[in-house]
């Protein structure tokens, strides 16, 4: 059976693709436990890939424990994908907050009177300067997350212990009167790259997930920053669909 649709036009590399259709197969019970995988031949031809995309794909699962490569036998399903995507992309920003209140961060680095943020045109007005955090957030002693933020350092000011202790978001959503006129978060799909790897303790390569936050205040300005790297077996992403039924569509086209 050829399987070629399944792999998308996407920047997302192929192998990474095939490691999470596989995983996939082992999560709803496909391949079970003691199972043989198809040969690498035989995927390849599968997914029309190249057959070292397919041993890309073999060899991230292996360091997951979830297949082993037999000399001269094959694969075999040797594990169960662990389910545990507990962080949701909330598109409310009190409920991100809330994901944010049971995580504990810990400090990389900080710098305090930042003149420059990575800012792009349509992100708003610069702030006059920016405290910059690098941090891990963590959840029962396992890091989840890579997070670089630029604060307004007026609003750091304001509580610079609890800044440089707690997770920032419940911080600023709780400030009266509130600071943040609109927010806004952008998520892509990639690999891990080297640093992310290491402070995540996942192989390089692994799926995650970018997503660049910014927060504005009443004049447009920049205050807040944050650019995350997310484990990608922690991550779901939940929408609510808009419905327009027709008699709506056609109200709406005489209006």
């Amino acid at each position: 059976m050829q399987h070629a649709s399944a792999l998308g036009n996407s920047p997302v590399p192929r192998y990474l693709q095939l490691v999470e259709l596989f995983r996939q197969q082992i999560a709803r019970g496909v391949w079970k436990v003691g199972d043989r995988l198809p040969s690498n031949d035989e995927l390849a031809r599968s997914y029309e890939v190249a057959r070292g995309t397919v041993r890309q794909a073999v060899q991230l699962l292996e360091r997951e424990q979830l297949i082993e490569a037999r000399q001269g036998r094959g694969s075999f399903v040797m594990g169960s994908v662990k389910e545990d995507r507990w962080v949701r992309m909330e598109s409310s920003l009190e409920e991100l907050a809330k994901v944010y209140r049971r995580t504990r961060p810990e400090m990389l680095t900080l710098r305090e009177a930042v003149e420059a943020a990575p800012l792009r045109a349509s992100d708003g007005v610069p702030a006059a300067s920016y405290v910059q955090m690098r941090r891990v957030h963590r959840r029962d002693d396992d890091a989840y997350c890579l997070i670089d933020i630029h604060l307004d350092e007026r609003l750091f000011r304001r509580s610079p212990k609890r800044f440089r202790t707690e997770a920032v978001i419940p911080i600023l959503t709780a400030m009266r009167p509130s600071p943040i006129a609109t927010a806004r978060q952008t998520l892509t799909l990639a690999g891990a790259g080297l640093e992310a790897a290491e402070h995540l303790r996942i192989p390089v390569g692994s799926p995650v997930a970018h997503v660049r936050r910014v927060f504005t205040g009443a004049g447009g300005q920049v205050i807040y920053l944050a650019e995350v790297t997310y484990r990608g077996d922690v991550i779901q992403l939940e929408m609510d669909l808009k419905i327009q039924h027709q008699g709506e569509e056609t109200r709406a086209t005489r209006s």
